[in-house]
């Protein structure tokens, strides 16, 4: 359990909290660095551009579902069923707009839907066909579900089925993703993106796509990106209960953070972290677990990623 402080972040990103170890990663660790480091540098070129916080954080997103490593986009896991539905949400701290969607099926990279509806519809959530109709509607990138099942995906599944239960045990939970961002005018923004729960029970819905649990964003306070057991993120409102304890309890981001993920969460038994920015470039990595997948870049352009638990010469600059 940790939290890693940051200073003059411009972007925080994550891929996923849960039982991470290198033999599980073996030979991928340097490929998880690879991702995790390019899409830290798009995101600061959009940031170098002067380009908003919303920006910043849905071109670090995209890059992230685009890999399939991650449960995003394409690599997303599997349902009981043998299908992909993926949900997204973006919110944006200056006017506290939010743009969310769960179950979709088709849209190629959630996070721009989710930013679609925020920016360019009276709603804030849709969900299942009718969020899918909005893809096609709009004519937002689509792709057919082979797109987004790997092998990978596939044997996860098949092995889950074979347990014969539906889990949310923590290496049921790799691969969500998520970024946090501030841009040069002291906006900042929050976006978060998942495929689920492996196995997962017809329409279950978990803590990313809804607003105050897995993603939050407010200038008053800090943004807010959760990865872990959904369940219990959405009962403490974890990415909310974070911004209220600044807000209303005067708490640093360190201390607000540390208080939700490694008290509140821990005593109901949720696992996972939370990555977190203030407009001052003020950040923070928060984990209860022995590791998630982190990066950030700061207003100098140095990269940092890292996986596992704090404490071990973890960080490595990619920059340098």
């Amino acid at each position: 359990m940790a939290t890693e402080n940051y200073t003059n972040a411009v972007l925080v990103i994550h891929g996923g909290a849960g039982i991470i170890t290198r033999e599980q990663l073996g030979e991928r660790e340097q490929d998880f660095h690879d991702v995790l480091s390019a899409a830290l540098s798009r995101g600061y070129d959009a940031w170098k551009a002067g380009l908003s916080a919303v920006d910043i954080i849905t071109t670090a997103v995209s890059h992230l579902e685009d890999s399939p490593l991650f449960n995003a986009g394409c690599g997303s896991v599997l349902t009981h069923m043998g299908t992909v539905e993926m949900d997204a949400a973006v919110m944006r701290g200056s006017d506290l707009a939010a743009g969310s969607v769960t179950q979709l099926t088709t849209a190629r990279n959630p996070i721009m839907v989710a930013r679609h509806v925020m920016e360019c519809s009276p709603f804030v959530m849709l969900a299942g066909a009718g969020a899918d109709q909005y893809v096609a509607e709009n004519t937002l990138a689509q792709e057919t579900q082979s797109y987004f099942i790997t092998p990978a995906r596939q044997q996860q599944l098949d092995q889950q089925r074979a347990s014969g239960s539906i889990s949310l045990s923590e290496d049921n939970k790799f691969g969500t993703v998520g970024a946090v961002a501030v841009d040069d005018r002291g906006g900042i923004a929050a976006a978060t993106s998942t495929g689920g729960m492996t196995n997962k029970h017809y329409g279950r819905v978990g803590d990313s796509p809804i607003i105050g649990a897995g993603t939050y964003a407010d200038n008053r306070t800090c943004a807010v990106s959760a990865t872990g057991h959904g369940e219990y993120f959405i009962r403490t409102t974890c990415a909310a209960s974070i911004a209220a304890r600044i807000r209303w309890g005067s708490q640093s981001l360190h201390d607000a953070s540390e208080a939700v993920v490694c008290d509140e969460l821990l005593k109901l038994g949720g696992s996972g972290g939370i990555i977190a920015l203030q407009s001052d470039g003020t950040g923070v990595a928060t984990i209860n677990c022995s590791g998630m997948y982190r990066g950030v870049v700061t207003t100098s352009g140095d990269v940092y990623v890292a996986i596992f638990e704090s404490g071990s010469g973890i960080w490595k600059n990619i920059a340098g």
